[in-house]
């Protein structure tokens, strides 16, 4: 060997003569069955393969790959494993000069068929599979970096290469369990072909570059499609934790891209199997987020509400085909809301993944996407239609939720845009209980910036807030502006969401929630008094009942005012404005405790119907708070008027029942059990005057509008020449008179030294230097 080593340096001319022969001895040897001569050829190949490494070493390499492959086309299984070894050492050899005319087909396609061997000894199948495994990663690390060669990244060596790994990797199930331990993993002997198979896989992804990861993830999906591997999701979720965490992190947002468009292409699939998809979705998000999520942010959103939408229709319907109504599976609804449940759980995990400003933009698209009264082409007719209205809005608020509860953002101009809010709110004029309560779920999480919530729970008047450890800032100029702008359309839905029958303690408890954040958030003193006055009114709904309230709602509202003016009491720090709140409260505890909220935000709420007989000292007075309050500075005129709702075109929109006739027309109604009937300025007079009034302020509002469509119709369609002309003339007219009251107001005294030529000719009047000026006596200090 040494003699044919140093021949074959001195002489590389001959390498391919002496490959040649070892290879024509080596193939007789074989198909007489001579296993020793074998042996000698293939180790006298890997030497000289070894030892040799000039540029001629080409020609002599076509002769070692017709051994290898002559020896892997064996039935014998150890001459299998000695010619794949033999290829794993060449794979090794960094050549000098590439290669262009080597064809690894066969290669890959031999080294997949031993890793998905199935020899009857246990041993024997686990060393064919480990071999086949080496082999697999020999053609990568060989192919990945020589430009000249076929590319391993090829659909149909992709399609060969990735199962073969994916089924070794599925045999962990079968083991009890997995040591991560690198010394054992480092163990040639212990190793198992499983964990050979997440090396070499780990190894391909991490080779992959931006224009290949299609090709490398395609495989896996069709794998996981193929042995109905989504439904215990385990296996999946592996296999892509594995991929993201081996690829680029900047090609991350491919994947997810990928996952996206095999998701849409299984629209169909039960729901199990889509359930699947979507929680490895909301893995890979969540390990993506280091890189990028990709440009198409909504694209995402897009596909995730698209599937959300069709499961609510397929739940509807019972059929994947809603045109025919015939479906050859049978669908369950149980499984299609376990599905809900993980997109939504899945749009959670996304959103956490990016930035606030994308977060907004997210929230915005699916706020549009919720259908209400007041977008009525998003309304659909008919039973069916409104049960779909009214899951899609459920779904859509549920995961608007998921996203608001990881959403961070100290300016709330920004976090709660005009036509977002405007679009929130209106949902809180819905019928349905469900949905109101998730719009105040959506908004607290919005406004507690400090995480105050869960410390209103539950619900009590304690006599020392100080152990509730509140987190209190200063309300800063921005969340000043924001009150100003959108606080009385707050109060307004806080207001009308009270009046609603249908609440029950878990409104109640995010109504008290809302009020106290709204309170500590973003409350300066003006808010403190409208605060004070809403909640004034809302025990106004409970005293005078209009609507006819159930006792449970009525006692409710009567316990959220007491413990909201206990709190805000402690807060504004008025010693007798506490004071009258303490009062009120230990009059309650007396003689009417089921006005309390110990009494009534219970399992089983101790309730009274004698709620029209109470005397005047269990109320709040807003004459008295008004005094107190008012000898600490706080507006005392606007603590003493009381809060009524505008009328707005939503409600008009909405389903309510109540509201048109409670505030339709914004009369004061005398009530007998009102304790403050006295204090009340007298109700406005309606009379026929007043009426004719109101119907001609309409008929100048519509002349208004006409002229004003007229001016647009004008400038939209008249010629360029006759509007320059208008224009020009009214341009004039305004120069003109603007000139004369210059002349007027401006112009200069005389100047002793009489005038001098301006640059461009024109005469140009000195003024008076201020030193000169004579000024009467009185102005001179």
């Amino acid at each position: 060997m040494e003699k044919l080593t140093f021949y074959a340096l001195s002489a590389p001319e001959k390498l391919d003569r002496i490959g040649a022969y070892l290879s024509e001895r080596l193939i007789r040897d074989v198909s007489r069955h001579r296993y020793g001569y074998v042996c000698i050829a293939m180790e006298a190949l890997d030497q000289l393969l070894m030892a040799c490494h000039c540029q001629s070493i080409n020609l002599f390499v076509e002769s070692f790959l017709k051994m290898v492959a002559k020896l892997l086309e064996s039935e014998k299984p150890n001459l299998q494993i000695l010619g794949t070894n033999s290829f794993v050492k060449f794979a090794n050899i960094e050549e000098d000069t590439p290669s262009y005319h080597r064809s690894y087909d066969f290669f890959v396609s031999r080294f997949s068929e031993m890793c998905h061997s199935s020899h009857d000894d246990l041993d024997i199948r686990t060393k064919i599979r480990m071999s086949g495994i080496k082999g697999l990663q020999g053609v990568v690390r060989k192919t990945v970096n020589d430009e000249l060669q076929a590319n391993i990244w090829d659909p149909q060596h992709m399609d060969k290469i990735v199962p073969s790994l994916l089924f070794n990797l599925q045999q962990v199930e079968e083991a009890e369990s997995r040591s991560p331990s690198p010394l054992q993993a480092a163990e040639k002997e212990k190793e198992s072909p499983t964990e050979l198979a997440e090396r070499c896989l780990r190894e391909l992804l991490g080779r992959a570059a931006y224009g290949n990861i299609k090709n490398a993830i395609k495989p896996v999906l069709i794998h996981l499609d193929n042995h109905s591997l989504w439904e215990p999701k385990i296996f999946a979720t592996c296999c892509f934790r594995i991929i993201m965490y081996s690829i680029q992190p900047q090609h991350s947002h491919l994947v997810i891209q990928q996952l996206l468009g095999h998701l849409d292409a299984n629209s169909k699939s039960a729901a199990t199997v889509r359930a699947g998809i979507v929680e490895v979705l909301s893995e890979a998000a969540v390990i993506a987020a280091s890189g990028s999520v990709g440009p198409t942010v909504l694209e995402v959103f897009n596909t995730l509400l698209r599937q959300l939408r069709l499961s609510i229709d397929y739940a509807l319907t019972g059929s994947y085909d809603s045109a025919t109504g015939i479906s050859t599976k049978i669908i369950k609804e149980h499984e299609e809301r376990m599905f809900q449940e993980a997109v939504i759980k899945t749009i959670g995990s996304f959103a956490s993944t990016l930035p606030t400003y994308q977060q907004s933009e997210v929230m915005v698209f699916i706020m549009n996407k919720v259908p209400l009264p007041s977008s009525q082409h998003s309304l659909e007719a008919g039973k069916a239609g409104e049960n779909r209205n009214r899951l899609t809005q459920i779904m859509l608020l549920k995961s608007l939720l998921q996203v608001s509860v990881g959403f961070q953002c100290s300016n709330m101009l920004t976090a709660l845009p005009s036509a977002f809010l405007d679009r929130l709110l209106s949902a809180a004029l819905l019928e349905d209980a469900e949905i109101r309560l998730f719009v105040l779920e959506i908004l607290i999480s919005f406004i507690d910036r400090h995480g105050n919530r869960q410390k209103f729970s539950p619900i009590s008047t304690i006599s020392d807030i100080s152990v509730l450890k509140l987190k209190v800032d200063k309300c800063s100029r921005q969340d000043t502006v924001f009150m100003k702008k959108h606080g009385q359309q707050l109060y307004r839905h806080i207001y009308l969401i009270c009046k609603e029958e249908s609440n029950v303690q878990a409104h109640y408890e995010a109504l008290y929630s809302m009020l106290m954040l709204i309170s500590i958030e973003l409350a300066n003193e003006e808010v403190m008094v409208d605060l004070i006055r809403l909640v004034l009114a809302v025990q106004e709904i409970a005293q005078i009942n209009e609507d006819n309230l159930t006792t449970y709602n009525r006692c409710a509202l009567f316990a959220l005012g007491a413990a909201y003016l206990n709190l805000i009491s402690q807060l504004t720090t008025v010693p007798t404005f506490c004071q009258h709140i303490h009062e009120v409260i230990q009059m309650r505890q007396k003689e009417a405790p089921y006005l309390l909220p110990e009494d009534v935000f219970v399992e089983s709420p101790k309730l009274s119907k004698s709620l029209d007989r109470l005397s005047p000292e269990v109320f709040f007075w807003q004459s008295k708070i008004s005094e107190v309050l008012g000898g600490s500075g706080y507006n005392s005129d606007r603590l003493s008027t009381p809060y009524i709702p505008q009328l707005t075109d939503e409600d008009r929109l909405s389903k309510r029942k109540s509201i048109g006739e409670t505030i339709s027309l914004q009369v004061e109604v005398e009530s007998r059990n009102s304790p403050e009937r006295e204090q009340r300025a007298p109700a406005e007079e309606i009379t026929y005057e007043t009426l004719k009034k109101a119907i001609d302020s309409v008929a100048v509002e519509e002349q208004e509008r006409e002229r004003r469509r007229q001016v647009v119709e004008k400038f939209q369609k008249a010629p360029f020449e006759e509007i320059a002309a208008h224009c020009g003339a009214r341009a004039t007219l305004l120069q003109s008179k603007l000139n004369q009251i210059f002349e007027i107001t401006i112009r200069p005294p005389p100047s002793p030294s009489g005038t001098i030529t301006a640059a461009y000719g024109q005469p140009q009047n000195h003024s008076i230097p201020v030193y000169e000026m004579k000024f009467p006596d009185l102005c001179v200090y």
